[in-house]
C-alpha cells in the first residue's frame, strides 16, 4: 500500500466517533497502558534475546549503575558509590543500604556475585552478557567483602566497565537451585507464577494472560524516593497489551485505550492535526539508535549459495541495488536518513561519518553481478544464473509483527528483481525468526534490526566472531580474516582508557563493516512518539525512550 492510499484508508477509519476516549472512567488515573507487538518469550533477563521480553523486564530489574540519556552521565543505582585501584583493575562497590527484592528479601553482595559468577560466566548458560564482560579472553572475577560491599577484579583495564554495570542483577535465593540442577535457561518462562519473578525494579508482575497482556504493579519494596521523600514509583500499574498489528495499535491509541503510540513516518501528517482533539502530543526524539539491515547466512544448507553469500562483491552489488531514498520517502514519509555506518548519529562521539556509502545504482549493481561475480541470464528469463546454471534466487525472511520492516523487505524484493534476482519473501512470527537465526540456522537472508546503545562495546555479542548473537557466520572453523580483525579492534577498544584512541578503533571497525557489508544497512528512521497528554514532564530521547525515568512518571492529577 502506498502512502497516499494508507492515509486515505486511515482517514476513513477515523471518520466515525471514537468511543474509547469518552468511556475511560478516570482519565487521570495512575495506570500506564502500553502496546507491545509480541508477547514475551521469557522473563529471564539474562537469557532473553528478543525485544518482546526486554519490553517487560526493563521495569523489573536494575543494575549497579545507570546511564542518564539526557546528560550521558553514569549514575549510581543499586550501588551508591565506588572506587577503583590506581591500576584500574580492582573496583570496589558499596551497595545501597535497605534495598529489598520485590518479595521483601534483602538485596546483598551475594546476589551480585551470583549474577556474574554463577550465571553470566557459567559456560552451561548461553547469554549475551558474557561477551561484554570477557576482557582479552578472560572473565571478571568477584570477591564479597561483606553484605554491602563487593570487589570486581578485572584481568585488564576495561573502558566501558562502569557503563556495563547497568547489567541487571538477579536474585540468588530464587534462582540458585535452577543453576545447580541445570534448568536456569528455562527458568522464569511465560508460565511462571508472577510472585516467583523477583526483581528490585519499580514494578513487579501481577498477572500474565498469554496472547493478551502482562500486568505490572508497584513494587512495594522499591528503594527509591522522590525529592520530597515520597515513595516511588508514582504510577500504580503498567499494562502491556499484546497488539501485533501496528494498525490496531494506532486505532487503540486513538480510541484512548493506550497511552503511547510509536509513529511511522506515514502516520505523522494524519496524526499531527489530531493532537488537541484526541488528547496527545507528538515528540520527535531524534534518529533511532538501532538499525534495519539485510544479512546473509554465510553457512547456508545449499552448497552453491554458500559461495554466493560469502562473496563481498555480491553483497556490494546488492547494496547498490537498494533504493534507500525511496524507502525513506515511501515507508517513513521522509522521517528517515540513509544509513552507512553500523552506528547511529545519535551516538555522536563514536559515530563515524566517513564510513563508505553505496548509492542506489542498479546499472552498477548489474555490472558487478555479471562482470565481476560471473552471473549471466543464460535463458533470457530475466533472472541471472551462476556458472553452474543455478538461478539467482534468494529466500528473504522477516517478521510479520513489524509492518515497516515487512514493507522494507517488499521494496528490497522489487529492487533486486530489477537487477535480475528472484526473491521469495517469507514473513514469520518474530520468536520463530529468532530461533532460525540463533538455534537452527536454517535461513538464507533476513531483514531485521539491532536495538543499538550508547557504547559500541555493548554490540560485542553481535560483532565478535564468538558472540552469542553473531548469527551470520556460525560453526567451528568458519572464522574469517575480517572477523579476526573486528575481534582485534573490539578487544583493543575495550582495554584502552584513552577515549580518542577508542574512537579510532571503532572508526576502523565502522569502515571495515561498511566495506564488507556483513550486514547491509538500509535507512535509519527518526523516533516519533505520540504520548497521551495527561502525563507531565515527558522528555523522550532515542536512548531513554518516552518515559525515562519510569519511576518518576506522573499524571497531572496524581
Amino acid at each position: 500500500m502506498n502512502s497516499k492510499c494508507y492515509i486515505f484508508v486511515l482517514l476513513l477509519l477515523l471518520s466515525g466517533p471514537v468511543s474509547g476516549q469518552a468511556a475511560k472512567s478516570d482519565f487521570f488515573d495512575k495506570t500506564l497502558v502500553l502496546p507491545i507487538a509480541t508477547e514475551p518469550k521469557t522473563f529471564n533477563v539474562l537469557v532473553a534475546q528478543e525485544t518482546s521480553s526486554a519490553e517487560v523486564t526493563q521495569y523489573l530489574f536494575e543494575g549497579l549503575t545507570e546511564f542518564d540519556p539526557w546528560t550521558w552521565a553514569i549514575l549510581p543505582k543499586l550501588a551508591e558509590s565506588w572506587e577503583q585501584s590506581s591500576d584500574g583493575l580492582v573496583w570496589t562497590f558499596h551497595l545501597r543500604k535497605g534495598v529489598r527484592w520485590s518479595d521483601g528479601q534483602p538485596f546483598t553482595s551475594r546476589d551480585v556475585r551470583f549474577t556474574f559468577e554463577d550465571v553470566i560466566f557459567n559456560p552451561a548458560i548461553p547469554n549475551s552478557a558474557r561477551d561484554i564482560f570477557t576482557i582479552q579472553g578472560k572473565p571478571i572475577t568477584l570477591k564479597i567483602v561483606d553484605d554491602q560491599t563487593v570487589e570486581f577484579h578485572l584481568p585488564a583495564p576495561f573502558a566501558p566497565f562502569l557503563l556495563s554495570l547497568s547489567q541487571p542483577i538477579i536474585p540468588e535465593h530464587i534462582l540458585e537451585n535452577s543453576v545447580h540442577d541445570g534448568t536456569f535457561s528455562s527458568a522464569w518462562g511465560l508460565g511462571e507464577k508472577p510472585d516467583r519473578v523477583v526483581g528490585t525494579g519499580p514494578f513487579k508482575i501481577a498477572k500474565v494472560l498469554p496472547g493478551e497482556k502482562v500486568e505490572l504493579v508497584r513494587n512495594p519494596f522499591f528503594w527509591k524516593k522522590d525529592v520530597d521523600g515520597k515513595p516511588l514509583p508514582r504510577m500504580d500499574r503498567i499494562i502491556l497489551l499484546i497488539v501485533p498489528s501496528q494498525e490496531n495499535q494506532l486505532l487503540r491509541f486513538l480510541d484512548g485505550e493506550t497511552d503511547l503510540y510509536v509513529l511511522r513516518g506515514a502516520d505523522y501528517p494524519v496524526l499531527k492535526p489530531l493532537e488537541r482533539k484526541k488528547h496527545f502530543k507528538i515528540y520527535q526524539a531524534g534518529p533511532s539508535l538501532g538499525s534495519s539491515f539485510v544479512a546473509f547466512n554465510q553457512q547456508p544448507r545449499t552448497p552453491w549459495k554458500k559461495k554466493w553469500y560469502q562473496n563481498r562483491d555480491l553483497r556490494r552489488a546488492l547494496s547498490h541495488g537498494i533504493d534507500r531514498a525511496s524507502m525513506a520517502d515511501i515507508v517513513f514519509n521522509r522521517f528517515a536518513v540513509k544509513q552507512c555506518s553500523p552506528l547511529s548519529p545519535s551516538v555522536p562521539f563514536f559515530y563515524s561519518d566517513e564510513a563508505p556509502c553505496y548509492d542506489y545504482d542498479p546499472k552498477t549493481a548489474k555490472t558487478i553481478l555479471t562482470e565481476i561475480v560471473g552471473f549471466q541470464d543464460k535463458d533470457k528469463d530475466g533472472i541471472l544464473e551462476d556458472e553452474e546454471g543455478h538461478p539467482l534466487e534468494i529466500v528473504l525472511v522477516t517478521n510479520t509483527e513489524d509492518p515497516t520492516r515487512l514493507q522494507l523487505a517488499q521494496m528490497i524484493r522489487e529492487d533486486w528483481r530489477r537487477i535480475g534476482i528472484q526473491v521469495h519473501l517469507l514473513p514469520m512470527e518474530f520468536n520463530a525468526l529468532v530461533s532460525k537465526l540463533t538455534v537452527t540456522h536454517d535461513w538464507e537472508a533476513v531483514v531485521i534490526g539491532l536495538t543499538g546503545s550508547s557504547e559500541p562495546h555493548f554490540g560485542a555479542n553481535v560483532w565478535l566472531s564468538n558472540g552469542n548473537l553473531h548469527f551470520w557466520n556460525t560453526g567451528v572453523g568458519n572464522k574469517t580474516y575480517i572477523e579476526t580483525k573486528v575481534d582485534e579492534l573490539f578487544g583493543k577498544a575495550a582495554v584502552t582508557l584513552d577515549r580518542d584512541k577508542r574512537k579510532e578503533y571503532y572508526d576502523e571497525w565502522q569502515r571495515i563493516e561498511a566495506e564488507e557489508l556483513l550486514l547491509i544497512p538500509t535507512v535509519l528512521p527518526e523516533v516519533l512518539y505520540a504520548v497521551r497528554d495527561r502525563f507531565v514532564s515527558v522528555k523522550p530521547t532515542p536512548l531513554g525512550g518516552p518515559f525515562y525515568p519510569i519511576e518518576e512518571l506522573e499524571t497531572r492529577r496524581s
